[in-house]
This record gives C-alpha cells, structure tokens and sequence, in this order.
C-alpha cells in the first residue's frame, strides 16, 4: 500500500488550548525566534508563564525555537546557543549545566512510516547533567543523553547515549570516554 498523507490525523494528540498555542506562536517569534537579544532574564520569565520550569542562570541566545514551553524543563546553569530547535510534542526534559550548541536540534516527533496514514510516533528527550550538544547535531525522540555525554558537531543521537561517553557520527556511536580536567 502507498503512504495516503490525506488520511493523516492527529489522534489523540492535543497539544493544548488554541488559544495558548497561538498566543505562544506569537512570543515565539517576535522573542524567542527573534534575532534582536532580548534579556535572558526576560526570556525565562516568559518560559515560566507559559509553564516551563526553568532553573537559575539559563542562557538563551538568538533565533531560538520552542514548540510548547509546557512540555520543557530545564536545569540550572543551562545554555541554548543560536538557532536551536527544541520541536518538543512531548516532554522534553534538560538537566543541569547542558550545553546545547547554536543549530541543535531536540526532535520528540517523527512519523510512522511503515503505515499508509503516516501517524505520530512521540517520545520524550532526557538530557541529564553535564551533557554537551554539539552544534547542528540532531537528538531523535525517545532518546537518553547520559550525564556528561557528548554528541559531537553535526552527529544524530538515535540510540541512548551512556554517561561520560563521546558519540559522532550519524547514526552516532561512541568513539571514546569523557574526561574532564580540573
């Protein structure tokens, strides 16, 4: 059988009240997704309005995506760089001191592809402590980074990444440990 998009329905997803999504899209854009440098101070409080929990000290540059802030939570010490992409349809969960590099993405969504309709297959993302995203790599859903990973600059984490490994490529494998000098 053929992939039938005319046939594609959310089930029963629902993201939230349409008129928090579109308020939201709104923030989204002129704020966040915006490239004038808006004060990280004001950018957590809006994350908190609109229902993320967010820690102390949370960068967050430039030209920044969130889908719903509802669905994010995120550590103390925490840095976002320019460009990056957090398509959260499910939970996505940052812990402390994570650096997520400018082009990043965190994709919780994706497509069932062996059915004709092309349903949603979600899964949430856990970045836990220490975790480093390289720049323009990409974090598949249902994945577990493990504290103190890192995924190296434009790799795709499509399995769990284990704590204190360094993982490259697409799909990424771990290459070698993670030491960090004092």
């Amino acid at each position: 059988m053929n992939t039938d998009l005319s046939r594609f329905n959310t089930g029963n997803y629902a993201a939230g009240p349409k008129w928090k999504i579109g308020l939201w899209y709104l923030v989204n854009y002129y704020v966040f997704n915006s490239a004038l440098p808006w004060p990280y101070g004001f950018k957590r409080r809006l994350l908190r309005t609109f229902g993320a929990k967010v820690g102390k000290g949370l960068v967050i540059k430039t030209k920044v995506r969130i889908k719903y802030p509802w669905r994010l939570s995120i550590g103390d010490h925490c840095w976002i760089g320019e460009s990056v992409w957090i398509d959260n349809l499910d939970d996505v969960y940052i812990g402390d001191h994570v650096c997520i590099s400018q082009g990043a993405m965190l994709l919780t969504g994706n497509h069932d592809y062996k059915r004709s309709d092309f349903p949603y297959r979600l899964g949430g993302i856990r970045i836990e402590d220490g975790v480093w995203i390289g720049a323009q790599s990409v974090v598949c859903p249902g994945i577990v980074c493990g504290s103190h990973a890192v995924l190296t600059v434009k790799s795709v984490a499509a399995k769990d990444m284990e704590a204190w490994s360094i993982y490259a490529g697409n799909p990424a494998i771990s290459v070698r440990k993670r030491e960090i000098l004092a």
